[in-house]
């Protein structure tokens, strides 16, 4: 479907018989339209080098993937739905005419209750991150061990990919930054080749699972018992990994809002339930693995910042990578002084 499209389907289709009359939602990769009662999840007919939408067969297929990986966690997905067209008149679910699409189906939660607008707003409680901290390690308890050996080549490419961004960081920040890449890039090399026998033996020992793999607070609403939702279907790799990595993006997450306490929270809570760090070294990877996850949301914000028609959306899209890009020098700096003291 094209975005006109979804609107009109926004705007004057059905769902069960009565009007959907909704509001969008829109991401790079999905539209989703939320009504009084439901959120629909339309992904586009696109294909990208990390995923590939672009046929009605491959976007059922992945619908029908999202909802299976996401009902181990989340009781908000009900069903995927095949969108029709019959004379100008759109439909989800029962009608006639010809199938332009699905759609996953969810239950519709409150906008206000979503973790990030709670951080923005001081209004997250260590009792909810205690909450949350155990229906994560639970979850990651009962998920399938994946066994797989540590690939070191692609754990190098993926911190070297900060390259893609090298131009814009230096045009939008100066001298200042020109050199912070080609640092970060340095420092993980040596890194992944001091640690990798232990990341090796991390994934002989069962650490890597198949979790969310895109686990923030953009992707929990904040219930009296926290729903997470939208785990990565469409690239198995991305969400097999180690459950340090996982919990590592959570944890840098609420530290890019200013809570290392909630963090440390977090932590010390999921660790109660499921044993991430047996040896001392784990400490230095989930260290590392938080600025990793920075270095990975920095490059999202500053290669959308490059698309942005938009001056203003463009130029928070900037002031997000830089910070995320300090935060991953931050994280840099607190491990070689740990380092240096062992």
């Amino acid at each position: 479907m094209e975005r006109q499209e979804v609107k009109e389907l926004m705007d004057k289709g059905t769902f069960e018989e009565r009007p959907i009359h909704g509001a969008l939602e829109e991401t790079n990769i999905s539209w989703v339209i939320l009504s009084r009662s439901h959120a629909f999840k339309i992904k586009k007919s696109i294909k990208l080098s990390f995923l590939d939408y672009s046929t009605l067969e491959l976007r059922k297929k992945y619908c029908e993937k999202e909802l299976v990986l996401n009902r181990r966690f989340s009781p908000i997905y009900l069903s995927v739905q095949p969108i029709f067209l019959l004379s100008d008149n759109w439909s989800i679910g029962e009608g006639q005419g010809e199938i332009k699409d699905y759609a996953v189906c969810m239950k519709r939660m409150q906008s206000q209750k979503r973790m990030d607008v709670l951080l923005k707003q001081n209004k997250v409680s260590p009792s909810s991150i205690s909450l949350l901290a155990n229906q994560v390690a639970e979850f990651h308890k009962k998920a399938e061990i994946i066994t797989k050996d540590h690939n070191q080549e692609q754990a190098m490419g993926i911190f070297n990919d900060l390259n893609s961004v090298q131009e814009v960081v230096y045009k939008e920040f100066g001298r200042d930054y020109l050199e912070i890449i080609p640092k970060l890039i340095s420092w993980s090399d040596r890194f992944l080749e001091t640690h990798g026998k232990r990341l090796l033996e991390r994934s002989w020992e069962g650490f890597i699972r198949d979790v969310h793999g895109d686990l923030h607070s953009g992707n929990i609403f904040l219930y009296q018992n926290p729903i997470i939702f939208d785990c990565i279907e469409f690239r198995d790799e991305f969400r097999q990994i180690d459950v340090l990595y996982e919990i590592a993006f959570f944890c840098m997450d609420l530290e890019f809002y200013g809570r290392k306490d909630l963090s440390d929270l977090f932590f010390e809570s999921y660790s109660k339930i499921l044993k991430c760090c047996p040896k001392e070294e784990d400490l230095t990877i989930f260290l590392y693995y938080k600025s990793l996850r920075a270095n990975v949301r920095a490059k999202v914000f500053l290669l959308n910042s490059l698309s942005e028609q938009n001056q203003e959306k463009r130029t928070q899209e900037l002031a997000k990578g830089k910070k995320y890009l300090d935060l991953a020098m931050e994280y840099r700096r607190n491990l070689l002084e740990t380092l240096s003291k062992i």
